[in-house]
């Protein structure tokens, strides 16, 4: 029995020293927790469920047709920078205040094939896609498998940008068409079944053939390797979205947009809307607006930096606009800065500060108001709005713009209002006799019933407090359809 053991041992040894991704160079040589491919992987334990496109192609839900709200964060250092048990706290938070997806990039942003990981582990032997490091992502399997344990899925970019465009940042471009395809396939059958979504990109513009080639090789190699059992888009740089280059893509289910960090509706936001539009339809998403505590269109100087009211403003828009879901981000967070590391465009808090910001804490309550009504029929609608003698006051633009959302069938509509001016609708959009109408509060995710009318003409509204930056929505309701108060934590299906 002994020698049968000690073969088994020294075969796996063998095994182990043979793999290419376990060359001398790269295996694991730092303190800190070794975990074997079965421990690491433990998401079989915690398996979420699968995720498709929604038969009217505008939203995503589960294999067995329920909703699913993606209410994403902004982590992108989170493999390369945080210890396992920084990650879990940060995971813990999120799943606390109903996020649903972590955004985290597998090669990092910040020189990430020549700075480790926090246990000394780089991903790449001689910075070749070809040759992953078995210790830095058994890391990875880590935190991805903490997060399904939590319900978060994982939006899982395989790479940032600059390792396929150096536009800026510390690259190197190592990948060519040929070993995007393998490295995709590897990794896309490494995370088959976690709970993941794969975002191809990282923020970097697609300039020439090649590069687009590169995406596309990694994209259909993922889709080879996985099988097909998750959903794939791709992260654009900032004001411009995945259409402008990959719409008519085979492996595209939705399209992500990338608002980038300006506070203005007129010309980023509004954009959204333009993808909604677009033909064939494909669901879509702002994968990354105005993040909190941000330099503001990173002119700090002259503009200061975003507050919790910068970012509620684009949940509401995007939602609003056509957009399945939301993610948020907080400058500290992406980048997870300690006051031991240095710096970029100076945030103001760690880390661990930051997790608790209002804006953050306040995104679950939009999640809460578009689920407490019908959600698969929810379509944009801004002529509910009626246009003032002065329109850029209401519907108004720039950060005060007015957006409306509605169902197909008429039994409720929400008008954002990100200012309290009166503001007046019209009431025919609900196809009823008499009309409910309530105030939902952004902030703290509570609602007012204002009272029941008659479904006559134009009524105007004015939100309960007049402050210029005092965000409110109005909810109306068919008042025959019972509808439990705006967020109410009870989903209404379909």
């Amino acid at each position: 029995m002994r020698t049968s053991v000690r073969r088994v041992v020294i075969a796996t040894c063998l095994a182990v020293l043979l793999w290419p991704g376990a060359s001398a160079s790269t295996r694991h040589q730092g303190p800190g927790p070794r975990t074997t491919n079965q421990d690491s992987r433990r998401n079989a334990r915690a398996r979420l469920p699968g995720l498709r496109v929604s038969d009217n192609k505008r939203f995503l839900v589960t294999t067995d047709g329920k909703p699913f709200f993606w209410l994403g964060d902004t982590a992108w250092e989170l493999f390369h920078r945080a210890a396992r048990e920084d990650a879990e706290r940060y995971l813990r938070d999120r799943a606390a205040k109903r996020f649903t997806v972590i955004q985290a990039v597998a090669l990092a942003e910040f020189d990430g094939l020549t700075v480790p990981n926090a246990y000394g582990d780089l991903p790449l032997g001689n910075d070749d896609p070809t040759q992953p490091n078995e210790a830095y992502f058994a890391h990875v399997d880590w935190i991805v498998a903490k997060a399904n344990e939590l319900g978060l899925y994982v939006g899982l970019l395989p790479t940032w940008g600059d390792k396929w465009n150096k536009k800026w940042g510390v690259g190197p471009e190592i990948f060519t068409p040929e070993n995007a395809a393998v490295y995709g396939e590897w990794i896309g059958r490494r995370y088959k079944d976690a709970g993941v979504i794969w975002i191809m990109g990282g923020d970097r513009p697609v300039e020439t053939d090649r590069q687009r080639a590169i995406v596309e090789a990694m994209a259909h190699g993922v889709r080879k390797g996985d099988g097909g059992a998750h959903l794939i888009t791709f992260h654009p740089t900032g004001g411009h979205g995945s259409a402008e280059v990959f719409h008519d893509s085979d492996w595209l289910d939705f399209n992500m947009r990338q608002n980038g960090h300006s506070p203005d509706f007129t010309g980023r936001y509004d954009q959204t809307f333009v993808d909604y539009q677009r033909t064939p339809v494909k669901p879509v998403l702002d994968g990354e607006p105005i993040y909190e505590a941000h330099p503001v269109s990173f002119d700090a100087a002259k503009l200061g930096h975003s507050i919790g009211s910068d970012v509620r403003r684009p949940i509401y828009w995007d939602l609003f606009s056509g957009a399945f879901g939301h993610t948020y981000g907080h400058h500290s967070i992406w980048q997870m800065w300690t006051p031991d590391r240095k710096p970029v465009n100076n945030p103001l808090v760690p880390w661990t500060v930051a997790i608790d910001a209002p804006g953050g804490s306040q995104m679950q309550f939009a999640r809460a108001l578009i689920e407490s009504r019908p959600f698969l029929t929810r379509i944009p609608d801004r002529a509910i709005i009626v246009v003032d003698r002065v329109p850029t006051a209401v519907p108004g633009a720039g950060r005060y713009a007015f957006v409306a959302t509605r169902d197909e069938a008429g039994t409720y509509a929400m008008v954002y209002a990100p200012v309290g001016r009166t503001f007046s609708v019209r009431m025919n959009v609900i196809r009823a006799p008499k009309v409910k109408a309530w105030w939902f509060n952004p902030r703290d995710g509570r609602a007012t019933e204002i009272g029941t009318f008659d479904n006559a003409g134009e009524r105007a509204f004015t939100p309960p407090e007049p402050g210029e930056m005092i965000d409110w929505v109005l909810v109306l309701d068919d008042a025959a359809k019972g509808y439990p108060p705006p967020g109410s934590r009870s989903p209404v299906q379909p």
